[in-house]
């Protein structure tokens, strides 16, 4: 090889292993953000909220049911098996009073938006007729106790049939948002007024039971196929179909969704602009094995939803690995094949009760797409310095596992 040649080869070598010579970029969020023409939504990182739609809740309440529950749990875990105890423990892996666990709240969802997160989560309950949650079992619980002294519960749209979003029925049911109607709603209003927003993904959790300790607990409705189809419906009605990158959008012409997602089809950041991708946990806290939301469906063909699921199966595009201490490995080697990975930077407010980075640290490095955290802002009830923020304080970055960064 001549020394021109040399030359050529050098530079060629050089543009290859930082992925940019003559590279195209495009600028989103408003011109704030540059990023690669062909970056795709399964190689940049986000960060958000968990239970996004939380807002503070009532000390009355929470200092009634707190030992309540507390011991309840205690005695569940006692009784569990080893194997169970195992699983539970990698979901919840330190101990913490269920006052702990609910010590955050959140602003309304522009605001969160506004700040930069690009997932949010929402549990809901289905209400087929109305009224079903209207008033919390926990009240009246609370009077016969003597204890009058807590908020006024608002009610507005509670009679209304449809979907409604709250953590847990009758004990954790303060919201941003009574109705998934109304969420939806801020959801759209927000994304019309910054349309090139990166994709925002957005966890729905299906719950499928309560904790019935009272003895006028509301019964919490399954979530069958045509529930479902309710479901996605409302989700096509209230944002459009436009909106929305839906299995179908991925999957293209592969035979299943798994093939099309191990080959990495995923669409790219800037065709994806204005748009959300929703993540189902169907019930048990995304630990049900319930597959009805793939009856009739098979691969999630026709759905608007991508749903947690276990490597190997054909409708497997997102995986719920919340423990990145435990599953580090396993969520970087995921990452490197194409699937989608949400995790979580501190599990309920332990690590803001000790004010420890480790595993929001660990979070990103993992690779995991979406970073979950109940503290994105300064502040907490534990007085600690505690706060997780993008590591380049923009709303997304090129992914550290599966698209590492020009130099």
């Amino acid at each position: 090889m001549n020394y021109t040649n040399s030359i050529k080869a050098t530079i060629l070598g050089l543009c290859l292993a930082f992925q940019g010579c003559g590279q195209k970029e495009i600028t989103i969020e408003g011109g704030r953000v540059k990023i690669p023409a062909d970056l795709k939504i399964n190689e940049i990182q986000v960060l958000g909220t968990h239970n996004s739609y939380a807002t503070k809740r009532d000390t009355a309440i929470l200092n009634f049911i707190d030992p309540i529950f507390t011991g309840m749990m205690g005695q569940y875990f006692n009784n569990m098996s080893e194997e169970v105890k195992a699983k539970y423990k990698e979901y919840h892996p330190n101990q913490m009073t269920f006052k702990e666990m609910l010590a955050y709240d959140f602003p309304d969802f522009p605001t969160q938006l506004d700040a930069g997160m690009r997932s949010l989560a929402i549990d809901i309950v289905y209400d087929p007729s109305g009224n079903r949650f209207s008033r919390p079992a926990i009240y009246d619980v609370m009077k016969a106790k003597g204890i009058h002294h807590y908020q006024p519960y608002d009610s507005t749209g509670m009679d209304q049939p449809g979907f409604k979003v709250m953590h847990i029925a009758d004990i954790d049911f303060l919201s941003h948002y009574k109705t998934f109607e109304q969420a939806l709603n801020a959801l759209k209003n927000w994304s019309d007024k910054n349309p090139t927003h990166a994709p925002v993904y957005i966890m729905i959790e299906a719950k499928d039971a309560g904790l019935p300790i009272f003895p006028n607990s509301t019964e919490v409705l399954p979530f069958t196929a045509e529930v479902y189809d309710q479901l996605d419906h409302k989700l096509e009605s209230v944002l459009g179909r436009e909106k929305i990158i839906t299995p179908d959008d991925v999957r293209g012409d592969y035979a299943t969704l798994e093939e099309a997602v191990l080959a990495q089809n995923w669409p790219t950041v800037e065709a994806s602009q204005g748009k959300f991708i929703f993540l189902l946990l169907p019930g048990s806290a995304g630990l049900s094995t319930d597959h009805s939301y793939l009856k009739g469906h098979p691969s999630l063909k026709g759905r608007m939803m991508f749903v947690k699921a276990d490597v190997g199966q054909d409708h497997c595009g997102f995986l719920l690995l919340d423990n990145v201490i435990a599953r580090k490995a396993d969520i970087e080697e995921a990452v490197k094949k194409g699937y989608m990975v949400r995790t979580r930077s501190d599990i309920e407010t332990y690590e803001a009760k000790v004010n420890d980075m480790s595993r929001a640290e660990t979070a990103f490095e993992s690779g995991a797409q979406v970073v979950s955290t109940d503290f994105f802002e300064p502040g907490n009830a534990y007085g600690t310095d505690y706060v997780v923020r993008m590591p380049n304080n923009q709303p997304l970055r090129l992914n550290p596992v599966n698209r590492v960064e020009e130099k």
